[in-house]
């Protein structure tokens, strides 16, 4: 192309984007609600530390907003998200039953595994399966990629998945053999690394790509359009490292951008 012309292309371009209009901030109208669960590398009640944590400070941080901030079981999160009652949660995954109540900004995705005790004599996820006498235990309303909750589903039309409210009760019911398996992912790598948990336990894992998990919104309490501008504001932190400098800081550099940059 002629230089000239190119320039001319490319002044043009520039004052196109210039012009182009900023996609809207959150309206802080009103403080808002969001709960956090107990979850490994995401959220500790004990230390009041986690990858959640940060992103929830960072989203107050940007928009200006006030964030009030609470902790309650995963099940209960869920509920008060479709009531409308509370506005945000985080590390959330969508279906289509969720989706009807609640609006996503993805800011991670990871995998799936199955977490299960030697002695059971399982190498591979069809052995579970097979053995009428083996249990599964779930943290109550979560769900996994798709192979995963089909797994589960399955096991659960059989009576064989055992329901705890959090990770620390269901990994002790896996160590006191209640439940021979359990799903984790790789926010449990604390646990996971304990040397009870490493000497009783192998990992599966199940053939799913990665899932995306993200910012839960209200579409109850929030508009179509603060939906919209909180999932800007989500966006423009992946998009200037924020996110994966947040995760660095609970998992090697790798591991973090595989599960970030996505």
């Amino acid at each position: 192309m002629n230089p000239r012309l190119l320039a001319t292309a490319a002044l043009g371009l520039t004052c196109a984007l210039a012009g182009a209009p900023a996609a809207a901030a959150p309206a802080c109208e009103r403080p808002f609600s969001l709960a956090l669960h107990d979850h490994g590398l995401l959220f500790s009640s004990q230390t009041g530390e986690g990858i959640d944590q940060d992103i929830a400070d960072e989203l107050a941080r940007r928009s200006g907003c006030r964030i009030h901030v609470t902790v309650m079981p995963r099940a209960r999160i869920w509920q008060l998200i479709e009531s409308g009652a509370l506005d945000f949660s985080l590390s959330g995954i969508g279906n289509e039953a969720r989706e009807r109540f609640a609006a996503f900004a993805w800011y991670f995705s990871n995998r799936y595994y199955l977490l299960v005790r030697r002695d059971t004599g399982v190498q591979k996820l069809a052995d579970f399966d097979a053995n009428a006498a083996l249990k599964l235990g779930v943290i109550r309303s979560f769900r996994y990629g798709a192979s995963a909750n089909r797994f589960v589903d399955r096991l659960d039309a059989q009576g064989r998945v055992s329901q705890s409210s959090a990770l620390a009760p269901l990994f002790q019911a896996l160590l006191d053999n209640r439940v021979q398996a359990m799903i984790i992912e790789p926010f449990d790598t604390p646990t996971l690394e304990s040397p009870r948990i490493r000497e009783q336990t192998q990992i599966l894992a199940f053939d799913d790509p990665p899932v995306p998990h993200g910012l839960i919104m209200s579409r109850k309490a929030l508009s179509p359009d603060q939906q919209q501008a909180w999932r800007a504001l989500v966006d423009t932190m992946r998009a200037d490292g924020t996110v994966t400098r947040i995760f660095e800081k609970y998992f090697k550099r790798e591991l973090a951008r595989t599960m970030t940059e996505f």
